[in-house]
């Protein structure tokens, strides 16, 4: 297997730095504004209930259309439904920032929302589809793969300097400027890597898969505020699992399906979203629990919790920048499971946590870093391992099934997590030592996820079959080949 780094042309180099600047972009979004909350709230006579919803509106529309967003892309075109969507992300952000009643604010993180499930899956379509399976698309993956987890470590960081220097509107409003400049530079630069189709689109799938989807993160969140037991919780759960199999069933039988079930069957398929959903899902639960920690246990400031998560996204980075190089030489399975070892082993170690500040801190900034590390393995081999093996006619659906993976994962993390820790003793009343088990307790469930995951993909995960050769389309017996792909270590 190569394992030499491939040589970037200049219109590869001008490829990337469009890409990659509109995903940081949106990696910011998610968590730029949360800091802003408070002042936000104080600013528009907002509560702390009408305040969550400025996350979950960008969550539920994020998500719930991210799939259909990427199988739209591969039937009529992903460079234009790029374009589209940072246009609505640049329109977005002007509302919010500019906005003057929380209506406006929800309007503005609906918009950023739908912006987000429109350009992700096709930038992510276009950046696999501009780079030659093997070694160039592992590289501009791990760049990709930096990028992001570096924007979700400095959104928090960058949210909190803008709203103290300038105000809260300009967490909107920096999006402005660089959304314009990659719409004036995108349309010469990228070319579109799926002619349009105009394949007639499955509605009843698409309706039932945005529904399960919407369902899902809004049980999410209404767990997050209500409790698991609330009825509300219990009803809107057991709604997306019925609509989750109502579009399963679609599927299996839609002359022109969604997703096709043969892909979702795949083994690289489905352990490599399983992979993403969890180093995801447990390191967004992981900064809760410690942001619980820094703050209540230890008394630290906002800035000194900053300034901790900010290493993480710098071995986050480091990480994405040899993700490519370990792939291409022991291969996507051991690469995953080697990155979901080392955040559990990472997570695993704040058990030693306790009341020395400088201990704590010292531990938190040493070990955040080395997981941020891991972290950035994992999402950049499961990206590596949904993606390889198809037709650049089926990127879409794969990337889209990648991001949607991604936001669901962002909105579980939290609840769950918060809720362990809360059974465990943390609440508003508790003692900084109740409060200390609490967050041991979501720790340790968070580290025993890790490794169960990384247990299954290293007993289970088989590679794809090699992409068919251009010109051949994506024929069922392609998929059927992905599907039964029995290669194993890739």
């Amino acid at each position: 297997m190569s394992t030499t780094t491939p040589r970037l042309t200049r219109g590869d180099v001008l490829v990337l730095v469009v890409l990659l600047a509109a995903q940081f972009m949106f990696a910011l979004d998610f968590s730029i504004v949360t800091v802003a909350l408070p002042v936000i709230g104080a600013e528009l006579n907002m509560g702390p209930g009408a305040l969550t919803w400025i996350v979950t509106l960008f969550a539920l529309s994020a998500a719930g259309l991210m799939l259909l967003m990427g199988r739209i892309g591969d039937y009529y075109g992903r460079k234009r439904l790029f374009l589209i969507g940072m246009a609505l992300l640049t329109g977005g952000s002007l509302v919010g920032g500019l906005a003057n009643s929380a209506e406006v604010i929800y309007l503005a993180r609906v918009l950023q929302g739908v912006a987000t499930a429109i350009t992700t899956p096709s930038a992510l379509a276009l950046l696999t589809t501009s780079f030659r399976e093997g070694p160039a698309r592992n590289r501009a993956l791990g760049l990709n793969g930096a990028l992001l987890s570096l924007g979700f470590a400095a959104g928090s960081v960058l949210g909190g300097v803008l709203t103290e220097l300038f105000g809260w509107r300009f967490t909107f409003l920096i999006n402005v400027p660089v959304g314009l400049a990659v719409l004036a530079v995108a349309p010469f630069v990228i070319r579109n890597s799926s002619e349009p189709s105009r394949q007639r689109l499955d509605v009843p799938g698409a309706v039932t898969l945005t529904g399960a989807l919407l369902t899902l993160v809004l049980g999410l969140a209404r767990a997050e505020e209500h409790g698991w037991a609330a009825g509300t919780t219990l009803a809107l759960l057991a709604g997306a699992a019925v609509l989750a199999v109502a579009f399963w069933v679609i599927e299996s039988r839609s002359p022109h399906p969604l997703a096709a079930v043969t892909i979702l069957r795949g083994r690289s398929v489905a352990l490599g979203n399983l992979g993403g959903l969890a180093t995801f899902s447990m390191e967004s639960g992981k900064v809760f629990l410690l942001t619980i920690y820094l703050q209540q246990v230890l008394g630290a400031s906002a800035l000194q919790t900053g300034i901790a998560f900010t290493v993480l996204g710098a071995g986050a980075f480091t990480g994405g920048l040899v993700a490519a190089r370990v792939i291409n030489r022991v291969g996507a399975r051991a690469t995953m499971v080697g990155g979901l070892l080392t955040q559990a082993v990472t997570v695993l170690t704040f058990l030693a946590l306790g009341h020395d500040f400088r201990f704590g801190y010292g531990l938190i900034l040493v070990m955040t870093a080395i997981g941020g590390f891991g972290h950035v393995l994992v999402i950049v081999s499961y990206t590596v391992a949904v993606t390889s093996g198809l037709p650049d006619s089926e990127q879409g659906l794969a990337t889209g099934l990648t991001a949607m993976t991604q936001q669901v994962a962002f909105t579980l993390g939290t609840p769950v997590l918060a809720a362990v820790a809360i059974g465990a003793g943390v609440s508003a009343v508790a003692s900084a030592g109740e409060k200390l088990a609490g967050v041991q307790a979501g720790l340790v469930v968070s580290g025993v996820v890790l490794l169960v995951v990384a247990g299954l993909v290293a007993a289970l995960y088989r590679g794809p079959l090699p992409t068919p050769p251009k010109g051949g389309g994506s024929s069922a017996r392609d998929l059927r080949r992905v599907g039964s792909a029995t290669e194993a270590g890739r």
